[in-house]
């Protein structure tokens, strides 16, 4: 895919720009979304976010695209329930409205890991009091006072659950935890593993080929994860599913992994949560 100049595009919103009228009817969010990409403070903390934990602490990447992924997946799985007929209440139960549901949702997703910048232990409680500030300014334009009051609460609550430390309690919370497990393909792993990180989070993230995001059959959604080796079972069994435990979600969301690694000799074929 490339876009109007030939150039190749990146992967960034995929979902989000093939959804149709069914998930996103009100142009609220494409404001919203043309509005954090032109936005220089938040471009800018997108990168200094990434410092300390891969600079300085040898973690995954954390930084632009590690927010692209987990806010296209995050939109991915908005539109896969709302069409699976998902009821999202935390936007409605500040009488706002369904168009709020997808904002909600993809500003936390661009603001969830800014704590980082102060420092990777207990991220998710510093983003909250960054993430505040933020949005008092970027909020202004598009609603009122109360609005954009009932607006910060659900976007923070959205932040502070995207670790198991917190329970979601809105289907908009549970989304942006599910979904900042989802960035897992082997390219999140790059940076560590080059440098010699051997950890298990690394290794096993470096098995993980790909992840798709479909209609599912018993459930709304189907989250299938290919692996080339066993090794990849950590990310799905031990991080992914803590994500999913917890999220309110737990009924919507069907997991499969399947190794496709060409070895005879395969430990794990396939693992359904």
């Amino acid at each position: 895919m490339s876009d109007e100049t030939g150039a190749p595009k990146s992967d960034a919103y995929r979902c989000y720009e093939q959804a149709d009228e069914h998930a996103f009817p009100d142009e609220r969010l494409h404001r919203i979304i043309d509005a954090i990409a032109a936005d220089e403070e938040i471009q800018a903390l997108l990168q200094v976010q990434n410092v300390n934990p891969v600079t300085r602490l040898g973690y995954n990447d954390h930084g632009p695209k590690h927010i692209e992924i987990v806010t296209d997946r995050a939109l991915c799985l908005y539109d896969l329930l709302k069409r699976g007929d998902v009821t999202f209440r935390g936007a409605g139960d500040q009488g706002l409205s369904e168009a709020d549901e997808p904002v909600i949702i993809a500003l936390a997703a661009t603001l969830h890991d800014v704590g980082n910048l102060v420092h990777r232990y207990r991220h998710a409680e510093w983003s909250i009091s960054l993430a505040a500030d933020v949005l008092d300014r970027f909020l202004e334009p598009f609603y009122d006072i109360p609005e954009r009051c009932k607006m910060k609460a659900e976007i923070l609550h959205a932040i502070v659950c995207h670790h198991a430390e917190q329970s979601p309690l809105t289907e908009e919370a549970g989304v942006m935890r599910i979904a900042d497990g989802l960035d897992m393909e082997h390219g999140r792993s790059r940076q560590p593993y080059e440098r010699g990180g051997r950890g298990i989070n690394t290794v096993s993230s470096q098995a993980i080929k790909r992840v798709n995001l479909y209609e599912g059959q018993s459930a709304p959604v189907r989250v299938e994860i290919e692996m080339t080796n066993a090794a990849g079972v950590y990310q799905v069994d031990s991080l992914l599913k803590a994500k999913l435990e917890g999220s309110g979600l737990e009924e919507e969301v069907r997991i499969v992994a399947v190794n496709v690694g060409q070895s005879g000799d395969r430990i794990v074929e396939r693992l359904e949560l």
